[in-house]
C-alpha cells in the first residue's frame, strides 16, 4: 500500500467537488474531511475512510491502536460519568521554587519539554498509567530496576513527540526520540547514588536512544540566573533543582524544585459566551482582546464547577491579570482528561499567550492560581474599551 512520508500530503477525491487533503506530519496523519475533523479523540488517534483507503485498513489499525491490547490497572469510576481512570505510576512531582529557598548545592538541570515516562522494568508508562508502544529496539539495554525519565526530541518539539510517543504501531519514528533518563525509584539510596546507578546503566546499554540526564551544581542565585538565561534561550522551558542527599518520594516534594520565567499579561473580557452541549445554559467560554487588539476566544483553562459555570454576569469593564511562562512554554500540553482542560488558544504564531480570567473563573497554568477578585492593584479598569498592558515580572 502507498504511504506518506514526514512532511508529504496527497489530494484524494471525496463527495464533494472539492478533494480532501490527506497529510503526515511527524506520523500524525490527518484528512481534511469532516469525518476526520470532527472526531472528539486526539488527533493521533484518528483516522477515516481516506486514510484507510490510502495507507489500508491493517496499517490504520494498529496505528490508531483499534485493537486495545494490554490493560493498565484502572481505578473506579468517581464522578460517575462513566470515565474510569487508569492507575499512574508512584512519581517523584516538583514543587515551584517560592524564592526563598537557598538552593545553593542543589543539583541543577534543564526542564525538558518532553513526555514524562515512567520505566517499570517491562514497559514505559505515561504519567496517568497508559503504555507508550515503544518499539523492542528503543527498550534494549533497560534494567529491570524501575527509572523515571523524559521521552524527548528537543527543545521546541513537544508536539512532535507527542505526536511520535502516542502512536501505537511502533514505529521508526521513535529513532527521533531519546529516553532521558534523570532518577531511579527503584534504588533505594540518596539522590547522587542513584544518579550515579543510572548513569553506569545508561553507560553500559550503549543504547543510542538512552541517555542520562545531566546535573551540576549549584553555587548560588547568580549561577541559578545566568544558567537559567542560557537555557531559556536557547529555546528550553526552565530548570529543576534537586536536593542533595534526599530520597525518592512519591507525590509532590519540596526536595524538587522548578525554575520558571514569568511575565504578567492582561487583557480585557469583553463577552461571556453561552456553553453547549451538557453545559448548556453555562459558561462555555471567554471573549477576551489583548494590548495589541488581538481578539480571541478562550476555553476553558481548568475544571470549573457548575455552580461557578451558572453564575454567568455581564462583562466587567476592567482587565483580567495572570502570570505564565515567558520562555518554552507548553501552553496545553496535555491539557485535557484527568485534572485539566484545554487552555486559551490566541490566534498567533506563538501561542504563548496568558490564558485570561474572570472573577468567577479560576485557572492554572503557569503561575499561581488565583480569582481575579484577589488581584493586585494593577488589575484597574481600562480607560478605554480594548485599552490592556503587560509587564514583566522580574527574576528574583
Amino acid at each position: 500500500m502507498p504511504d506518506l512520508s514526514d512532511g508529504e500530503s496527497v489530494e484524494m477525491k471525496g463527495s464533494g467537488a472539492k478533494p480532501y487533503v490527506l497529510k503526515n506530519t511527524g506520523g500524525v496523519y490527518s484528512c481534511s474531511c469532516p469525518a476526520w475533523r470532527n472526531q472528539s479523540t486526539a488527533i493521533e488517534r484518528r483516522t477515516c475512510k481516506h486514510l484507510r483507503k490510502l495507507r489500508g485498513e491493517t496499517a490504520e489499525q494498529a496505528r490508531v491502536g483499534l485493537d486495545p491490547g494490554p490493560k493498565l490497572e484502572t481505578a473506579s469510576e468517581p464522578d460517575g460519568e462513566g470515565a474510569a481512570t487508569k492507575t499512574g505510576p508512584p512519581l517523584l512531582l516538583a514543587e515551584k521554587w517560592d524564592n526563598a529557598e537557598d538552593l545553593a548545592g542543589w543539583w541543577v538541570s534543564e526542564k525538558l519539554d518532553g513526555v514524562r515516562a515512567y520505566w517499570n522494568g517491562k514497559a514505559l508508562i505515561s504519567r496517568l498509567g497508559n503504555l507508550f508502544h515503544a518499539p523492542a529496539w528503543f527498550l534494549e539495554g533497560l534494567p529491570e530496576t524501575p527509572l523515571d525519565g523524559e521521552l524527548w526530541i528537543g527543545r521546541k518539539a513537544f508536539q512532535r513527540t507527542v505526536g511520535i510517543v502516542r502512536r501505537q504501531d511502533k514505529s521508526d519514528h521513535w529513532k527521533e526520540v531519546r529516553y532521558v533518563v534523570f532518577d531511579a525509584p527503584g534504588v533505594d539510596a540518596t539522590f547522587e547514588d542513584r544518579l550515579a546507578f543510572v548513569s553506569e546503566q545508561m553507560a553500559r546499554s550503549r543504547s543510542a536512544y538512552l541517555k542520562a540526564h545531566e546535573h551540576t551544581a549549584c553555587t548560588g542565585l547568580a549561577q541559578l540566573r545566568e544558567e537559567l538565561a542560557r537555557v531559556e534561550t536557547l529555546g528550553g522551558e526552565g530548570l529543576m533543582l534537586r536536593q542533595p542527599g534526599s530520597r525518592y518520594e512519591v507525590g509532590r516534594s519540596t526536595t524538587l524544585l522548578k525554575v520558571k520565567s514569568f511575565r504578567d499579561a492582561e487583557a480585557r473580557v469583553l463577552e461571556h459566551l453561552k456553553g453547549a452541549g451538557r453545559h448548556k445554559g453555562r459558561l462555555g467560554a471567554l471573549l477576551v482582546e489583548l494590548a495589541d487588539g488581538t481578539r480571541f476566544r478562550s476555553a476553558r483553562a481548568s475544571p470549573t464547577p457548575n455552580a461557578q459555570r451558572r453564575r454567568q454576569s455581564a462583562p466587567r469593564s476592567r482587565s483580567a491579570t495572570k502570570s505564565f511562562p515567558t520562555a518554552g512554554s507548553r501552553g496545553s500540553r496535555l491539557m485535557s482528561g484527568s485534572g485539566a482542560t484545554r487552555a486559551c488558544r490566541p490566534p498567533t504564531p506563538n501561542r504563548q499567550q496568558s490564558p485570561v480570567l474572570d472573577p468567577d473563573i479560576q485557572v492554572a497554568l503557569g503561575g499561581e492560581s488565583r480569582p481575579l477578585e484577589n488581584a493586585d492593584a494593577r488589575s484597574q479598569p481600562p480607560a478605554s474599551p480594548g485599552h490592556c498592558h503587560a509587564a514583566n515580572r522580574p527574576f528574583p
